[in-house]
């Protein structure tokens, strides 16, 4: 991996990263929503989507930082991985809360039902395990959409 590819992908994880904490406090203190007045229609998506991004991205950081480190980031291809798999974790975290408040994936918030603080960690959790949590959601795909061998001729 070229030089100037190992900087752009560093400025751009490190952006996302502490962009999205940016984000949130402009969320948290209202000075989005002043701008923006149909924010507040979609708050608590935007709490979800940048948790997630705030997880995928401290994890490709940590990623990119361990193989940089090892002198790992030889394969010209893994450049995908850091720019793209942060953005696929921000919406996959959105839907994991989706899913799970709609009760297809059962978690039970009870302690803050009335606060998302859960949710947000849900999707911080997701963006963190990106990864994993799609290999999950493709094992429970298969489950649920598995067809009858006996009945595939109709």
């Amino acid at each position: 991996m070229k030089k100037s590819l190992k900087v752009f992908i560093l400025a751009y994880l490190s952006l996302l990263f502490f962009g999205s904490f940016i984000m949130v406090g402009a969320l948290w203190t209202g000075a989005l929503e002043q701008s923006l007045p149909f924010v507040s229609k979609i708050k608590v998506f935007l709490y979800y989507f940048f948790a997630g991004s705030i997880g995928g991205s401290l994890r490709h950081l940590y990623m990119f930082c361990t193989y940089y480190m090892k002198n790992e980031l030889n394969n010209y291809r893994e450049w995908i991985r850091y720019v793209f798999y942060p953005i696929f974790a921000t919406g996959t975290a959105v839907i994991a809360v989706l899913l799970i408040d709609s009760g297809i994936l059962f978690i039970e918030f009870i302690e803050y039902s009335d606060t998302p603080y859960v949710q947000i960690s849900i999707s911080f959790f997701v963006g963190f395990g990106f990864n994993r949590f799609v290999n999950k959601l493709n094992a429970v795909s298969q489950d649920i959409f598995q067809t009858n061998k006996n009945n595939d001729n109709q």
